[in-house]
């Protein structure tokens, strides 16, 4: 592996300021989607103990905020996590993260898309949800290969409206108080009422801090975005501190509302208890359109992360040419969206339970390997033209390292999908090994590629 510039006809067209940026990443992370389809699952293991969930979860999103900012200021690449890790500790390592986070990225869009068809359905009873998905799949890509600032606007606008739902769920909440706030604080409740136990909120924990995901993402457009090494790394933190307000607020609200927290969606119960059916129908609405917003969001850094793999030559030739092409008047890599849109509208229609094994603890994995990397990084030096530096380091990716082995011991005792889960990203990464050493070494031509900050 080796490094080079880039070649004058594979640049993206740098059409970003920091706010356009934070737009796209906050769509990304769908606070909205987290709060109505994740917070329910953490409150049914947790109880009111959720709060606590949240707020740890949180701490952790902060030490990864750090990792991800101090990274993406030296290496603000399109590659994204794959490019960080290749440069800081080695092409094997670079080119496993590529294998995992594409897989993963290809079906964390139709698993997403597959919520359209279930908040829809309030309105279109019987809507098919793989069929939904998929047109949700296709439409986000068609927008996506317009020009990146006109997509910092479209998902601008849906952002709004879906910070307007998490209002009102949190207008609800604090309108229709069944519990003090002092109860989440020192009493926390099992959903059975019993004492929320530490071992109950830690395993909680472990979910919530998927419910923050994203804020990384900012990374992928560093190549589209001006003063990449110093705005990406604010945009990261931003958005980690508005997903946190966007999701711990609403939450609290609903933990302090619920007259039953042992059931199915708590949150939906709250709004449908308190709220009524019209306000039920908007805010259903509301999230079937954060939900597109994200797909839309996603497929944005997807389709970046398949444009780079064929910059830095990772496919046969005649594949790289042509996921590598850049769109003569958006600037954008319309051919990558296009195979990215194509692979996830298909895998709409597989069974959900199969892609969330897939997708359960890959996120793991690349979050450990950037503790490595920020860590072997400032070891030897690779990362020294970066602009932010972490404070206290190196506690942040220790303390990040220290919960996530956390979050692995959990998979492994869920003989349902946790463990399944790491099972199948272990035999992607040895699939990946095997690649690698077979074909990608010994066909000697993958190149990471730099592109200088605008």
């Amino acid at each position: 592996m080796s490094t080079s510039q880039t070649r004058p006809g594979a640049r993206l067209k740098r059409g970003l300021r920091a706010f356009g940026t934070l737009l796209i990443v906050l769509s990304a992370i769908t606070p909205a989607s987290s709060v109505f389809i994740i917070g329910p699952g953490v409150v049914r293991q947790a109880g009111t103990g959720a709060f606590w969930s949240y707020v740890l979860a949180a701490v952790v999103g902060v030490f990864m905020a750090f990792v991800y900012a101090e990274l993406s200021s030296a290496f603000p690449q399109t590659g994204g996590e794959y490019t960080i890790i290749g440069r800081t500790l080695g092409p094997l390592p670079g080119f496993l993260a590529l294998v995992l986070v594409l897989v993963t990225q290809l079906l964390i869009l139709a698993v997403i898309a597959l919520g359209v068809g279930t908040y829809l359905g309030v309105l279109f009873p019987g809507l098919p949800g793989p069929l939904a998905g998929a047109v949700t799949v296709a439409l986000a890509a068609a927008v996506a290969v317009f020009d990146i600032r006109f997509n910092a606007v479209v998902t601008g606008v849906f952002l709004a409206l879906e910070m307007l739902a998490l209002l009102a769920l949190s207008a609800i909440g604090v309108l229709n108080v069944e519990r003090p706030f002092t109860d989440l604080l020192v009493h926390p409740v099992a959903p059975d009422g019993s004492p929320a136990t530490l071992g109950l909120i830690a395993l909680a924990t472990a979910v919530a801090i998927f419910s923050y995901n994203g804020y990384g993402s900012a990374v992928y457009f560093g190549e589209e975005t001006q003063g990449a090494r110093r705005n990406i790394a604010r945009v990261i933190l931003w958005a980690l501190a508005i997903t946190v307000a966007a999701e711990l607020i609403p939450i609290t609200a609903v933990l302090l509302s619920a007259t039953s927290l042992d059931g199915g969606n708590v949150v939906q119960q709250v709004v449908a208890e308190h709220g009524g059916s019209t306000l039920n129908t908007l805010i259903s609405l509301g999230v079937a359109l954060a939900i597109a917003n994200a797909v839309i969001a996603i497929m944005l850094l997807t389709a970046r992360l398949i444009f780079s793999s064929a910059r830095d030559a990772t496919w046969p030739v005649r594949v790289n040419a042509l996921f590598g092409r850049i769109h003569p008047r958006f600037g954008t890599p319309w051919t990558a969206t296009i195979a990215a849109g194509a692979v996830s509208a298909a895998l709409c229609f597989v069974p959900e339970r199969y892609l969330l094994v897939v997708t359960g603890t890959s996120l793991v994995v690349i979050y450990a390997g950037l503790c490595a990397a920020v860590i072997g990084g400032r070891r030897n030096g690779s990362t020294a033209q970066g602009v932010y530096r972490m404070p206290l380091f190196p506690l942040a990716p220790l303390v990040a390292l220290a919960a996530l082995a956390y979050v692995i011991y959990t998979s492994a005792v869920d003989p349902v999908i946790g463990r399944p889960s790491l099972i199948v990203t272990a035999a992607i990464l040895a699939a990946g090994t095997v690649v690698y050493y077979t074909v990608v070494r010994r066909r000697g031509a993958w190149t990471l590629h730099d592109v200088e900050d605008g």
